[in-house]
């Protein structure tokens, strides 16, 4: 399983905002600081910004910050809100599965149940465990 770029920047973006958390960051600032395209971060704060989680002030003196406590926030949560979907395998989507064996196959069920216990597993931990160490940023 591999995830999408925009919820590897999703988490990057909430990471940095916890560690900047006494003020409001530009996402000019956050793609600066990771090397990474300003144009996708800005749709990824958007994306943040319509699931509740940052709070984005328009305008000069503008910017975004944190919507949720971070120690509320759990990564398998943020992760799955992220993700255009978790279809791991052709079959978990019903719309353009062409698998001849789907009804007998077996496979499917523990794929699907490895995915949840990968959400299980990252809602273990919260965006505040992730970002403790703020050293990095």
């Amino acid at each position: 399983m591999q995830l999408t770029i925009f919820s590897d920047y999703g988490l990057r973006v909430l990471m940095f905002l916890t560690a900047h958390s006494s003020r409001l960051c530009t996402a000019r600032e956050m793609a600066e600081f990771y090397g990474i395209s300003h144009n996708h971060l800005v749709k990824v704060v958007h994306k943040l910004a319509q699931l509740g989680y940052v709070r984005t002030t328009k305008g000069k003196g503008g910017g975004v910050a944190l919507a949720v406590d971070p120690k509320a926030m759990k990564l398998g949560d943020i992760v799955r809100a992220l993700e255009p979907n978790m279809h791991i395998v052709e079959c978990f989507d019903p719309t353009t599965n062409t698998c001849r064996i789907t009804r007998s196959c077996k496979v499917k069920h523990y794929i699907k149940e490895a995915n949840e216990a990968f959400i299980a597993s990252l809602n273990g931990h919260s965006l505040a465990d992730a970002a403790h160490n703020k050293t990095f940023l």
